[in-house]
């Protein structure tokens, strides 16, 4: 009796755990395995997907990215089985390699609740054309610095300003040919054009802005040693500092004039879509509903990444102005703003 009581809490348990999410393990056409290939980090990602498999009763397998390779080299991998798909679901850290392999015909349509209605009218910054891909708990691209070391009201406001001379030996980024960096470049040249665009990278070589190739966290690390002033970075490698004590800050720099709506601080989404001729497709959609879900996005919240949840009550990680954007059209731009900043940034340091 004692062994049937523990069990009955433990069902009640679960049931309340996981009452916002509701899937049937019994569903007809749902094999007992999902295969799904994550470029978010092991220790952010493996909870959730341990909660889904506990939840449902079907086993998740997982392939994580390394983090040399970032999320290419999942991308890679897909590619490589097009022929022969082994995932059943891409959960990307980011949204441009998602976006990607859209335009390669790599994903399949979601339709029904709750993806009919996700993020409605949002098309092209939440979720991709015919329901292929869906974008969920952002990080924020943002300016990190040393408060010790610089005044909040002596920051730039705007990441133009990042090209004025007053900021020369003062700023560093990540190589843009990998991370969310190169994505950033390609929304800044598909929202201020390619003349505009030139002006402001040329503006940073003339600086001698720092081309860091130990990715975002080394943005931050330089920051914190000292070697510079400020850096280009996302909100999780500053809560990622702050954890280890650093005494860092963030910036929400606009990338559009003051007063013009939805032209403020950039999100980054999390992605996520079904790989076309996935061996289990029923999975791969039950999953996905999963981590659309709002349990997933308080999950995330809370989280070491901190992500921004989109349909709860941010609190200390609100962005007071998200930036209004097309991601499919700053994809597009993509390799052109990759290129352009790398030749001149390497050249400058070359120099």
């Amino acid at each position: 009796m004692r062994d049937l009581s523990r069990a009955g809490v433990m069902f009640a348990f679960l049931a309340i755990l996981f009452s916002s999410f509701s899937v049937g393990c019994t569903r007809p056409g749902v094999q007992q395995e999902v295969v799904v290939y994550v470029s978010a980090d092991e220790t952010i990602a493996r909870p959730i997907l341990d909660a889904f498999e506990a939840s449902t009763g079907i086993r998740v397998r997982v392939v994580f990215d390394t983090e040399a390779t970032k999320t290419t080299g999942l991308v890679s991998r897909l590619l490589s089985e097009r022929d022969r798909p082994r995932a059943d679901l891409f959960w990307s850290s980011e949204c441009f390699r998602m976006i990607e392999l859209d335009q390669a015909s790599m994903l399949a349509p979601l339709v029904g609740a709750p993806f009919d209605d996700w993020m409605s009218g949002r098309q092209g910054q939440w979720r991709g054309d015919g329901g292929r891909w869906f974008g969920f708990a952002p990080r924020a691209r943002v300016l990190v610095y040393v408060p010790e070391r610089i005044a909040e009201d002596a920051l730039p406001r705007t990441w133009e300003e990042l090209a004025s001379e007053a900021w020369r030996d003062r700023v560093a980024m990540a190589d843009p040919r990998f991370g969310t960096t190169s994505g950033h470049m390609g929304v800044l040249r598909a929202i201020w054009g390619d003349s505009r665009f030139d002006e402001w990278v040329d503006g940073l070589a003339r600086n001698r802005t720092a081309l860091l190739t130990t990715g975002n966290a080394g943005v931050v690390r330089s920051v914190v040693s000292g070697e510079h002033l400020l850096g280009m970075t996302d909100t999780d490698d500053v809560w990622a500092a702050l954890r280890q004590g650093d005494p860092v800050a963030q910036s929400q720099l606009r990338h559009l004039s003051e007063g013009r709506e939805g032209g403020g601080t950039l999100l980054i989404p999390n992605t996520l879509g079904l790989v076309r001729g996935g061996p289990n497709p029923e999975g791969g959609r039950l999953l996905a509903e999963w981590l659309l879900s709002e349990e997933v996005e308080n999950r995330l919240a809370s989280s070491d990444s901190r992500n921004i949840p989109l349909r709860s009550e941010p609190g200390e990680l609100a962005v007071d102005d998200p930036l209004v954007v097309d991601l499919v059209e700053a994809t597009n731009e993509m390799t052109v703003a990759i290129d352009r900043v790398h030749d001149s940034l390497r050249l400058s340091g070359d120099g």
